[in-house]
């Protein structure tokens, strides 16, 4: 611990390594260490490229005109003569040089991880390759300053030292060779070191592998450096090693070694691509290209400049000839002839693909010049090699080109629609990039946007003689035998390769050939999907000729045709499942594809109506299901966008647009009916047959709001049963039509009923009536919501409750929609109808419309008012009961049941005054005999369904206060409507009377409910009357001295009466009284008499004085007949009564005295036996009682 304080600190070690590079005057080198510093510079301001050292290499320029100027130089430690050292110490200095590849390898295998280590490694590797780099510069200084060629006729008189200046050039050869060999392959080198390419650099920081790994590159470039300039110091005499081929006797010279070292490093760079195209993706590719670091791509740029700069000069091959000679190896090697023994260790699986991928990042490489930037210019032509890959492409079409790391996404060969097959070639040939192209399986997608790029260029700068020599070469190579060798994938490239063609070249000619080529084809020659991905190229044409504006006749024509044929035997197949599905896998690809056709036209001039032909009025009848849904979804789509573009087109002017391609707008709209009239004949027929179904597919109704909407921009596109107003005739048959389906009238009127222009069409055409007939449509729907529903509710699938809830969905939309209509928005502000209330379900919703629609009738003053608006309520119904029928008829289910009676109890009540006129009585006496008084409540033996039962107990009391209400406006119908109030009040009294008065079942009874939850009015007092009076006459009559059924029931029924109403009327006193009593009198079970008892009492306190006169007198007669009815033969059971009645009313009980007393007197007189004094006594006692005697 005590020597820790003599090392410096690891940040001192830090700053004394930065110090050590600073220090060292840097030549150009390899370096991606500096990119994040360096401004925004596409390489290294130290690199070859950057710091100018390429530009004066091709220049002729000194290397470094700024160094080397004193008479000694440093070169590895030790100091030297600069202008002989070279000539005296070649092979010395050469040796020193590999004697330092050799310790910086030897720091490689000393590499640690501790913080302090690195650092010293790191400076120790950075010394080490400086001192080889500005050895390698130097010499490249010298060659360029010192060396002059050797003039033979001087070999005589050569001093020693320019001896060895002559053989100066031989040895440089030999030396560099040696150096060659020494460094070998960079593809040979260890992982360890390659894999230092894609270290992050921190703190300037790298393991001794990066500095050895740039190295390489430095040495591998300065020898061609070196060599370049060798050659052109010796006036490009060719320099031999003679010592070397005295030892070997193999050839060496300056040339030769610089095309042995420039193929072998061309072919390191291909191999480090090849490792690179194996295990990254295309689409990680464009990002980092086929390059593992910006040093390699600065090396692939070198070698371009240098090459093609010595081409010029007639020294050596093209750039891109030493490429493709490398690349043609690859596809020897491919097919087992002997190839370059370099890639004998890293072979190539696919060579096409992988060529295709190189060439196409190479090229992009030209972009660059000399000093590194990017410039505008015309990239050095490969045209006759990418012809060569052309050839191989299209020999190879039935290949997959598939890239194996996407795993089971590279067998996704053909593509799933038109549209996607037609978007992939058009990001072959668009002008930027597409990264999705990169991210697809296929590498055929690569040569193809290759292709398109090279037809583009060579065409716009040399035009169509490129086009001319490329379509002879492919349509050479296509012929029948050949396309019927195509597999389904091959004919996915075939159409691929083609559609490329025809976007970039003579779109028809292109076109033309397809269609020759395809009908080599025939049907029993190839498979159901290579049918229809013969269906989907077709298609595709059919795009690009729409993009590109052009007539699309004859093509459509030839498909449509196909299409046809198609639906017709999808049509006449019945039971053969495989043939259907076939067939449907063909005709749901033509759907598919025009749809696409459709959508993507952005006008419809060119002839797209061919495509809907008479084909689809076959296929129609014979879809089911999902193929059914399909082919609506397609109509649904052509409509809209018939539609959109003839609005457009419509609206031209005031959009400034003036006409699709110049084309007149007569024409256009020609076309548009053309259209139009094509969907009208073969698809309308259809929907029309469909719309009575039980079971109407959803879309019905959308096409036929299409349809709808179309007969209003189009109307003389309609077929003539619709004429003269085709709009109003197809509302008539999907939306106001009593027998369509609800779902199907709810989903159609949804569309609609807010549509301004088609409101206005109707009030042009002088249909006021298009409101009323809307709502009355939306009450038929609400009322039959539960129509399709079982009987039975626990038998219901998911699907059923599914269908059930969209439906609801549907018909709350139409409930929104309705309500904003004028005339029933003029309904709701009329009576002053909170919003929040109008935002209901359905059932609720329509409820709240029959209370505004009876509150404005109420309000109304004028009888011309009235009447008019009588006719309007009837309008809304239209027959209501024709909705409801199928509940009745089926007693279910009973939801129906229970939202018909509750429905139509509303509607009695709130529109009493209205059923009162003679206009809607008829309607009233309907409902009765319909709903509640039907055949089977008039027979013993039958009893009606628990489901019906149970609405009519929810909803009788609204039927009894509106009915009695009409019963005292009715004018002329009042006695039998009194007749009818006291059926339906006999009829369902007995039937929910509870069995015993101590079920809790007394209190709901809808009769009582009926009296309860109404203010007494004249229409309740009314109600309540004949209730007594049917209680009375039906419920309470004795037969001799047997009391009816139930009567403690009833007892109890009428006691709850009087103690919810709290008041006693009239008719209780005249009508009930006189029972009660008679069962008093009669009965002797205890339940009974303690009912009679207190309703007695009840009846008496409220006829107590105070109370209206006219009771109390009533009072008086009713028990005056009492006493003289009973009190001769049950005088007790009479004088008990009284006896009660005394305590309760003593002015009653007085002014009963003189009848009493006379029925006494009788009673003793007829006896003939004088005074009965018992009696007297007894009768005596209640007197008593009250007058305290």
């Amino acid at each position: 611990h005590q020597n820790c304080s003599n090392f410096p600190s690891l940040t001192e070690s830090l700053e004394m390594a930065m110090e050590v590079e600073k220090e060292c005057s840097r030549p150009p080198c390899f370096s991606c260490a500096s990119n994040s510093r360096d401004g925004g510079r596409n390489f290294s301001a130290e690199s070859y490229l950057e710091s100018g050292s390429l530009k004066r290499l091709l220049l002729r320029l000194d290397p470094s005109p700024t160094d080397y100027d004193d008479n000694t130089v440093e070169l590895f430690g030790f100091q030297w003569i600069a202008e002989t050292a070279l000539v005296e110490s070649c092979t010395l200095l050469f040796g020193v040089l590999r004697q330092q590849i050799y310790k910086l390898e030897n720091l490689v295998q000393m590499n640690s991880s501790d913080l302090g280590q690195a650092v010293n490694l790191h400076s120790d590797a950075v010394s080490i390759r400086h001192q080889c780099v500005e050895f390698l510069r130097y010499v490249k200084v010298f060659i360029f300053r010192y060396l002059e060629p050797h003039k033979a006729e001087d070999d005589g008189l050569l001093h020693p030292y320019e001896e060895l200046e002559a053989q100066l050039p031989s040895l440089l050869v030999e030396e560099l060779h040696s150096l060659t060999l020494h460094i070998g392959h960079l593809h040979e080198l260890p992982n360890s070191i390659l894999g230092a390419f894609t270290i992050q650099y921190q703190a300037k920081l790298f393991p001794p592998s990066w500095h050895l790994l740039h190295l390489h590159l430095d040495i591998h470039w300065l020898v061609l450096e070196i060599l370049h300039i060798l050659g052109e110091k010796m006036l490009r005499q060719t320099v031999y090693a003679h010592h070397f081929m005295n030892l070997t006797g193999e050839n060496l010279t300056n040339v030769g070694l610089f095309e042995l070292h420039c193929g072998n490093l061309i072919c390191d760079l291909i191999s480090l691509s090849i490792n690179r195209y194996t295990k990254v993706r295309p689409s990680e590719a464009l990002v980092s290209h086929h390059y593992p670091c910006a040093c390699i791509k600065e090396l692939w740029i070198l070698l371009a400049q240098l090459l093609d700069h010595r081409k010029k000069g007639s020294l050596t091959e093209s750039f891109w000839s030493w490429v493709n000679k490398i690349l043609n190896n690859l596809f020897e090697r491919g097919n087992g002839m002997e190839g370059v023994p370099l890639f004998e260790s890293l072979p190539c699986k696919d060579p096409l693909s992988f060529s295709w991928w190189i060439i196409a990042h190479l090229a992009s490489l030209y972009q660059f010049d000399r000093n590194g930037n990017v410039e505008e210019k015309r990239m050095e032509s490969n045209w006759t090699f990418v012809e060569d890959l052309l050839k191989r492409s299209i020999d190879a079409q039935n290949n997959s080109f598939t890239i194996p790391w996407f795993g089971l996404k590279g067998l996704a060969s053909v593509s799933k629609t038109p549209l996607s097959m037609f978007d992939l070639v058009k990001n072959c040939c668009c002008d930027q990039q597409c990264p999705d192209l990169y991210k697809s399986s296929n590498s055929y997608l690569i040569f193809l946007r290759i292709l398109a790029q090279t037809m583009e260029e060579a065409m716009r700068t040399n035009g169509l003689h490129p086009w001319k020599q490329i379509k002879g070469r492919i349509y050479y190579k296509f012929h029948r035998r050949r396309m019927q060798e195509l597999t389904e994938v091959g004919l996915q490239n075939f159409l691929n390769l083609f559609l490329v063609l025809a976007a970039v070249a003579e779109t028809e000619d292109v076109a033309s050939r397809v269609l020759d080529l395809l009908d080599f084809l025939s049907p029993t020659s190839i498979s159901t999907s290579q049918r229809a991905l013969v269906w989907k190229g077709y298609l595709a044409f059919l795009l690009l000729y729409v993009e590109k504006n052009m007539d699309i006749s004859v093509l459509a024509e030839k498909l449509s045709n196909a299409f046809r044929e198609k639906a017709k035997d999808f049509l006449v197949t019945k039971n053969d499942y495989m043939q259907k599905q076939n067939l449907w896998m063909l005709l749901s690809t033509y759907i598919d594809g025009v749809q696409e056709v459709f959508e993507t036209s952005c006008y419809l001039h060119f002839s797209q109506e061919k495509l809907l032909n008479d084909g689809f009025s076959m296929l129609l009848p014979a879809c089911r299901g999902a193929e059914l849904n399909t082919v609506l979804n397609f109509l649904q789509v052509v409509l809209a966008r018939l539609r959109s573009l003839h609005k457009r087109l419509s609206l031209g002017p005031q959009l400034g647009n003036t006409g699709p391609n110049a084309q007149s707008s007569l024409v256009a709209k020609e076309h548009h009916l053309a259209v139009a009239s094509a969907l009208w004949r073969n698809f309308f027929p259809y929907l029309k047959s469909q719309r009575m179904s039980q079971t109407p597919p959803p879309q019905l109704a959308d096409t036929a709001a299409g349809f709808t909407l179309l007969a209003l921009d189009l109307p003389s596109s309609a077929p003539s049963d619709l004429q003269p107003q085709p709009a109003l005739s197809t509302m008539q048959l999907f939306g106001w039509d009593d027998m369509i389906r609800p779902q199907l009238v709810s989903r159609y009127l949804s569309h609609l009923i807010q549509n301004s222009s088609l409101s206005e069409a109707f009030s042009g055409m002088g249909h006021t009536s298009y409101q009323a007939l809307s709502v009355r449509s939306w009450f038929r729907c609400v009322l039959q919501m539960f129509l399709d529903q079982p009987s039975d509710t626990l038998v219901r699938t998911d699907t059923e409750r599914t269908v059930g809830k969209v439906h609801m969905e549907q018909l709350t939309e139409l409930t929104r929609l309705v309500f904003k209509l004028p005339e029933v928005e003029n309904i709701f502000l009329n009576v002053h109808v909170d919003e929040s209330a109008l935002r209901q379900e359905p059932k609720n919703a329509l409820v709240q419309f029959i209370k505004a629609i009876g509150k404005t009738y109420s309000g109304l003053q004028t009888l011309a008012d009235k009447s008019a608006m009588v006719t309007k309520t009837l309008d809304y119904l239209g027959d209501v009961l024709k909705y409801v029928k199928p509940y009745l008829m089926k007693k279910g289910p009973a939801e129906g049941l229970q939202l018909t009676y509750w429905i139509m109890g509303c509607l009695v009540k709130s529109w009493a005054s209205i059923l009162a006129t003679s206009k809607a009585q008829q309607l009233l006496f309907r409902i009765i005999d319909c709903l509640l008084l039907p055949h089977a409540v008039f027979q013993q033996d039958k009893e009606l369904p628990a489901a019906m039962l149970s609405a009519i107990r929810e909803s009788l009391p609204l039927y009894l206060q509106g009915l009695s209400f009409i019963c005292c406006q009715s004018q002329t119908q009042g006695a039998y409507l009194n007749q009818l109030l006291g059926s339906i009040i006999q009829q369902y009294f007995g039937r929910f009377l509870a069995s015993s008065p101590s079920t809790s079942g007394v209190g709901q009874h809808p009769i009582l409910l009926s009296l309860c939850n109404s203010s007494m009015t004249l229409q309740i007092l009314h109600l309540r009357k004949t209730i007594m009076q049917v209680i009375s006459e039906n419920y309470m009559q004795f037969k001799g001295n047997s009391p009816p059924p139930r009567l403690a029931s009833i007892l109890a029924f009428i006691l709850e009466l009087f103690q919810r109403t709290k008041s006693i009327e009239m008719c209780d006193v005249e009508l009930l009284l006189p029972a009660v009593l008679k069962c008093l009198v009669l009965v002797n079970e205890p339940q009974v008499k303690k009912l009679s008892v207190e309703v007695l009492q009840y009846v008496v306190k409220g006829c107590q004085p105070g109370s209206e006169e006219d009771l109390a007198t009533q009072l008086t007669s009713v028990f005056r007949q009492f006493i003289q009815d009973y009190a001769r033969v049950y005088d007790l059971q009479v004088y008990s009564i009284l006896e009660l009645v005394a305590v309760l009313g003593q002015p009653l009980v007085i002014s009963l005295i003189p009848t009493i007393t006379q029925s006494l007197k009788d009673s003793e007189h007829k006896q003939g036996l004088g005074r009965n004094t018992a009696q007297r006594y007894v009768l005596c006692f209640p007197f008593l009682l009250v007058n305290k005697q």
